[in-house]
């Protein structure tokens, strides 16, 4: 039987793979932000933003365990593996926004003091941009899918 087929590889890979991103996505943002910040700041500010960032890691894991079920559904989804790309590159933008605005001690020898200052000014917007990347991606690749499973049972049928 193939691994399509099987209903336990059908889950538990694609599952397995959007844990990791899930993880990923927030060992990105605890790393980044305590490598700019520190420990004790990064929690403060995952305690104040949780509401964001759990969502952005989690929607970045559910499209990515989308994907891996849509490739082994078909063969080949270049097209739904660029949005997955942009969407999570989206998510992890928006999540260390809000940490950038405390790279002003070291920007002005980076030449970027306007940059920290506006990612600083935006910081929420850039969260709800985020979770709409998150919310279109998902809606995408979940139609991709979709699609791709229907036509594969009017094969196999």
């Amino acid at each position: 039987m193939s691994a399509i087929m099987n209903g336990h590889t059908a889950i538990v890979r694609p599952s397995t793979f959007g844990a990791l991103a899930f993880g990923a996505l927030l060992a990105v943002y605890f790393g980044a932000l305590t490598l700019v910040s520190g420990w004790t700041f990064t929690v403060n500010q995952f305690s104040e933003f949780w509401y964001y960032i759990v969502p952005l890691a989690l929607g970045f894991g559910i499209q990515i365990a989308l994907f891996v079920r849509l490739r082994q559904v078909v063969s080949l989804a270049k097209e739904s593996g660029a949005v997955v790309a942009a969407s999570g590159t989206t998510s992890t933008l928006a999540m260390i926004s809000c940490c950038a605005h405390y790279l002003t001690n070291v920007a002005p020898v980076l030449g970027a003091t306007g940059l920290v200052a506006f990612a600083a000014q935006f910081q929420v917007e850039f969260f709800w941009v985020g979770l709409l990347f998150n919310a279109a991606g998902i809606a995408y690749v979940g139609h991709k899918l979709f699609r791709a499973s229907r036509e594969h049972a009017r094969c196999v049928a």
